[in-house]
């Protein structure tokens, strides 16, 4: 028990593997987010150096992951906004995000937030939780079921009885976005004649191959290895017939010029970087939230606060297993670093990933050296990466669907609930599903504050 013996070897072969499982996760939760899939391949690096150099933990990893790329999407109101502008300007809107949300990280640890969070109720964490993973889950399923995924089901809404129902949703509830997007998600489900075939196919197959793969595959095959198996299948695929779905579409070739030069040139790391100036002078984020720094500042500080949730949940079971003791105020400081990176390199912000952590472990790690490892072959391979280019979208759909849907299907923390705690979490679920992460977390918080006078004491045990 305790911080295991350094081995050098075992880390690098633990990097690459994670590097090497990952890449289909980066580039879905990329398309989550609601930019060009090839960015996810683009940012991960930076961030999760930064993350390998200020974490203490040796196991945990970082990235984008299903629920803050949710959360970004959802607080920025991203599909209104690339409707009105172009994509690029929308990744500079998401880096400036980040950037707010790293520095709120920061603050919160010097006021000693850490500590505190490991006191937020449990039915709000699990309500939290559930409503994320219904929201990842009806992002996810358009691209899987249509060949232009959700712009080709929002096409197909408009044209229905449900347009009107929906433009006065938006008009009398501003923030209920998820109202909308479930909606969406139930009219598409309700009307297969209008899927795609082949999309369709390999989005179920997919889904089902993932979740059950794992149990005709060798041992020692390490976790993540259906996820190879069905990106590859599926990207051959689209490369030897015409598939008419969506793709990840090309990868841009990386500015030779571009990133930090050391020893004369005798070390380059090739990182293009946004204008961390432009992103606080000239993006528009503060018009996202009603011209208000205020209301922008309340936003990044409790994306920042829930983000920590994650890491804490991570970090807590580690030491619980394996006796590895960390410290809240670093982590978090962490956490503020590395969304910092993010937001120079245009990426969403970041948080601690439970999957590639528990990968990370299971595969031999013995130190930060692993994601280390894993940062630095990101960053140097990216050239390489086109490879991707034909991958369809509806095999990265079935990636996202296969680590939420069983969570979303059977909760059963929550139906393991009773009482006030029930009430609490189911409610902290639907709001945040109904409308987005950050207003659901606030409004749990709230209703278990007022209702926490009503809770039945345990009762006493007699002597």
């Amino acid at each position: 028990m305790g911080y295991p013996k350094f081995n050098p070897i075992r880390d690098v072969m633990s990097g690459t593997i994670m590097a090497a499982t990952s890449v289909p996760q980066l580039i879905a939760y990329a398309e989550t987010v609601g930019v060009a899939g090839y960015r996810g391949l683009s940012t991960a690096g930076p961030t999760l150096l930064v993350w390998g150099l200020s974490t203490g933990s040796p196991y945990m990893n970082s990235g984008v992951t299903s629920i803050t790329a949710l959360m970004c999407k959802t607080d920025l109101d991203g599909e209104s906004f690339v409707a009105e502008n172009s994509e690029e300007e929308y990744v500079k809107l998401v880096a400036a995000y980040s950037l707010y949300v790293g520095i709120a990280s920061i603050f919160l640890a010097l006021v000693g937030f850490g500590k505190l969070a490991q006191s937020v109720p449990k039915p709000v964490r699990t309500g939290f939780k559930w409503g994320c993973s219904v929201g990842v889950l009806v992002s996810a399923v358009p691209n899987g079921l249509f060949a232009k995924g959700s712009k080709e089901l929002k096409s197909h809404v408009a044209a229905s009885f449900l347009s009107g129902h929906l433009k006065s949703i938006r008009a009398s509830f501003p923030a209920a976005t998820g109202v909308v997007t479930l909606s969406n998600f139930f009219f598409g489900l309700s009307r297969p004649e209008l899927w795609s075939i082949i999309p369709t196919i390999i989005f179920i197959l997919g889904t089902i191959f993932v979740i059950k793969g794992k149990e005709f595959l060798p041992k020692a095959c390490p976790p993540g290895t259906e996820v190879i198996i069905l990106t590859a299948a599926a990207t051959i695929f689209s490369m030897n017939f015409d598939y008419p779905g969506s793709v990840v579409g090309e990868i841009p070739a990386t500015d030779p010029d571009a990133g930090f030069s050391f020893f004369n040139g005798a070390i380059k790391i090739p990182i293009e970087l946004l204008d961390v100036k432009e992103l606080v002078t000239e993006v528009p984020i503060v018009e996202r939230f009603g011209n208000s720094w205020i209301m922008l500042s309340i936003s990044a500080t409790l994306f920042a606060a829930v983000n920590f949730l994650s890491i804490m949940g991570i970090a807590s079971g580690f030491e619980a297993d394996d006796g590895i003791a960390w410290s809240a105020p670093r982590e978090l400081i962490a956490q503020g670093f590395s969304c910092c990176a993010a937001a120079a390199v245009g990426s969403a912000p970041v948080s601690g990933s439970m999957s590639r952590s528990l990968v990370s472990r299971m595969t031999g790690t013995t130190s930060r050296m692993g994601c280390l490892v894993t940062a630095v072959i990101w960053i140097y391979l990216l050239p390489y990466m086109g490879i991707m280019s034909p991958t369809p979208k509806a095999a990265l759909s079935a990636v996202i669907v296969s680590a939420v849907v069983k969570g979303v299907c059977m909760p059963k923390q929550l139906v393991s609930m009773v009482g006030i705690d029930a009430i609490v979490g189911w409610f902290t679920g639907i709001l945040t599903s109904f409308t987005s992460p950050t207003i659901g977390f606030g409004g749990g918080l709230i209703v278990y504050a007022a209702l926490f006078p009503f809770r039945s004491k345990p009762k006493e045990k007699k002597a």
